[in-house]
């Protein structure tokens, strides 16, 4: 009998193999070398292939997921795959996870940096990164039509999303204050009228008819996501040794002055403090670090954004370039190349470690909560809000890719970016293709 506090049970349906490990590393992996276009588009990403193709886990625990990584400070894209590893694999699906998907950006941002202080610009360089923009557009307004259609179901949850989109596009209300606004709608809203409120359901019809997830609606919490005192305190003393250790060690070598050492204390407290993505991070970080540090100039920080936003990875693997660029201009005794690389390293670090922190911590007791009608009404009306988020991110970034100069439109842009949106909407074009053929495209523009 369902108490008043938990949803209905879905009916069961044909169940699907559960992934190994090391098919789901292979997915991870993968996923680390296409995962363009910043948070927005890496959702977008995980949606398709995660939710839609390969059915690991449902519409509806997926959302529950992504609104709680919403919520965190960091990179929210890449703490949903920790969080959806964990699910899949406990704690090493989801290191492998999120480790993977920075992994690859690691060495393609370090390799472009280098490049960037040697040699400035290089022109094919620049050539694929402008086919790729019109495509990471693409992407970015596919996840949009995709998430909306799933969680906009009645017009309580499409005017949520349209208050979150004019708050954040023209009023500049900062980020948690949305999340946090339409979670006390939700909450409210969903003791007046459950249905309307009601987290949007796999399994719910004229909703999402794909059949059994791997991790579906009415699966049982996992054995290992059971919150555990013992279990907390292993992971903050093993995060917060693997956390600190670097970077007391950088100090004790190379002094508590030095650029490596102070990048890596700055950076670990921007990683707790910076709520609401990259987007929100970058203005504290460009001041700090243009403004307070002097690791590198206006213009410099603008140019680093630019690599970040066209290579794979999160959009916040900018502040590696922030931590390269530190090395390199104050490198303190050691050769520019060796400071600029231990810079990106800790940079790279003090960003990412504490991600499995809070999701080793925090993802129990949000499963615990999956199915609590009261929460779950909160969590679907911050997923209307997300929805009217990442719109703004995809206006944001489509002004930026489509009009780069004032009064001026980049029809070819807007051809990449209408193409592959309408090849990935009617003929379910692959993300991998569309990447790579646009890269080529704008290298063959661009040639000719």
């Amino acid at each position: 009998m369902n108490t008043p506090e938990t949803l209905p049970a879905t009916n069961q349906q044909t169940s699907i193999a559960h992934p190994s490990f090391t098919e789901a590393f292979r997915f991870w992996m993968k996923l680390g070398f296409i995962s363009f276009g910043g948070p927005t588009g890496q959702i977008a990403i995980m949606q398709t292939e995660l939710v839609e193709k390969k059915r690991w886990i449902s519409q509806s625990r997926f959302l529950h997921a992504l609104n709680f990584c919403m919520l965190l400070p960091g990179p929210e894209a890449q703490q949903l795959a920790i969080y959806i590893g964990w699910l899949l694999h406990k704690t090493w699906g989801g290191i492998v996870a999120g480790a993977l998907f920075v992994l690859p950006s690691i060495f393609v941002l370090w390799g472009l940096s280098f490049v960037y202080v040697a040699y400035g610009t290089v022109p094919w360089i620049a050539a694929i990164f402008y086919g790729l923009k019109p495509a990471v557009l693409a992407i970015v307004a596919f996840a949009v039509i995709r998430i909306g259609r799933k969680s906009l179901r009645n017009p309580v949850m499409w005017s949520i999303a349209a208050a979150a989109f004019v708050g954040i596009f023209f009023f500049k209300l900062p980020f948690p204050l949305i999340v946090l606004s339409a979670g006390v709608i939700g909450y409210l809203g969903g003791r007046l009228s459950k249905r309307t409120f009601a987290l949007v359901s796999g399994h719910s019809p004229g909703v999402e008819e794909q059949g059994a997830s791997v991790l579906s609606d009415d699966a049982e919490v996992p054995e290992h996501a059971t919150p555990s005192v013992v279990r907390a305190i292993k992971i903050c003393l093993v995060c917060g040794l693997l956390w600190w250790l670097p970077i007391l060690f950088a100090g004790g070598a190379l002094g508590g002055e030095h650029t490596v050492f102070r990048q890596g204390v700055f950076f670990s407290k921007a990683a707790l403090v910076t709520f609401g993505g990259a987007y929100a991070v970058l203005p504290y970080v460009a001041q700090q670090a243009v403004e307070n540090y002097h690791w590198l100039t206006p213009g410099q920080m603008m140019d680093g954004l630019g690599l970040a936003e066209t290579t794979p990875g999160p959009l916040i693997m900018v502040l590696q370039f922030v931590g390269f660029m530190g090395g390199w201009a104050q490198p303190m005794g050691l050769p520019p190349l060796v400071a600029a690389t231990l810079g990106a390293l800790i940079t790279t670090w003090a960003t990412f470690l504490p991600c499995f922190l809070l999701i080793f911590l925090g993802a129990p007791h949000i499963e615990q909560l999956r199915g609590n009608v009261k929460i779950s009404s909160a969590l679907s009306a911050v997923t209307a809000a997300v929805v009217g988020v990442v719109l703004n991110l995809a206006v944001w970034f489509g002004i930026h890719v489509l009009f780069p100069t004032a009064g001026m439109v980049d029809w070819f842009a807007v051809a990449v970016a209408i193409i592959a949106l309408h090849g990935m909407m009617k003929w379910k074009w692959n993300i991998i293709a569309v990447v790579i053929g646009s890269g080529l495209v704008g290298l063959v523009y661009k040639l000719l």
